[in-house]
């Protein structure tokens, strides 16, 4: 039984995997293809395959050295997100007169695309790693923020009147009932943000430089490295999906725990 679910599980999207880059090989293995095929992407990029861990000083190091720097500033922008945004989230969830006030100028400023706050963040922190944490901040709070009062705001009255009946008190009330009505919807904006966050900081890494995944990324580019592009580019996917999975596994244990 196991091992038919793990079949059902894994066999379709390798079948799928496969059959893509089938055609990808098909298309691209001609000569005068602008782009290699897989299997000169695989004999071009093999020392990076095979060595990720290289450290040659500068920016000249591995892909995991250039993805631990850019998950590095993720974590810090997107934590920074998580609290601010849950906290505001909660507020204007609560307060009426809270969410007349901010929801619109949040609705205003989450329009804004990442990169335009670059520039500002540049100007106000003057260094390049700050302004790529807040940028990363900035993106990733306004999913957060609204889902978590829209979340909050559909937490039943009848639920409410009972917490009042009883006298539960504040933290009580947050983790009997809040939480547990809550988690689906906080969860939901923090894996978008998280999403948001993976996004932002590849796109601000090459304008700022420095070591990262954004700027090997532009490096490659400009050193017309074609197959380095596409293998960076198959490892930020890749890491994507796990930065999802890992929000997405957090929430199924706390929505577990708070039942």
């Amino acid at each position: 039984m196991v091992l038919k679910h793990l079949a059902g599980t894994v066999l379709p999207p390798l079948v799928a995997l496969l059959l893509l880059g089938l055609i990808w090989q098909v298309a691209c293995a001609h000569p005068g293809s602008s782009l290699p095929a897989p299997t000169k992407v695989i004999n071009d990029t093999w020392e990076l395959i095979a060595n990720p861990f290289f450290d040659n000083g500068g920016v000249d190091k591995g892909l995991f050295w250039q993805i631990a720097a850019s998950l590095k500033r993720v974590a810090m922008g997107f934590g920074l997100a998580a609290v601010c945004g849950i906290a505001l989230g909660t507020l204007i969830g609560q307060s009426t007169a809270a969410y007349r006030g901010l929801d619109p100028i949040f609705q205003v400023l989450r329009t804004v695309p990442p990169l335009a706050w670059l520039p500002i963040s540049l100007a106000a922190f003057h260094n390049a790693d700050p302004s790529a944490i807040f940028v990363i901040f900035i993106t990733a709070i306004w999913p957060i923020i609204l889902n978590t009062a829209v979340g909050i705001r559909q937490i039943p009255d009848d639920y409410r009147n009972v917490a009042r009946v009883i006298r539960l008190s504040p933290a009580e009330y947050f983790f009997k009932i809040m939480l547990p009505a809550t988690v689906p919807y906080m969860f939901t904006g923090l894996r978008i943000g998280i999403g948001l966050s993976w996004l932002a900081i590849v796109a601000a890494e090459m304008l700022i430089g420095g070591v990262g995944i954004g700027f090997f990324i532009w490096d490659a580019w400009n050193s017309s490295l074609i197959s380095e592009i596409i293998l960076a580019l198959i490892y930020v996917g890749i890491v994507g999906f796990l930065l999802d999975r890992l929000i997405g596994l957090i929430g199924f244990l706390v929505a577990k725990r708070s039942v």
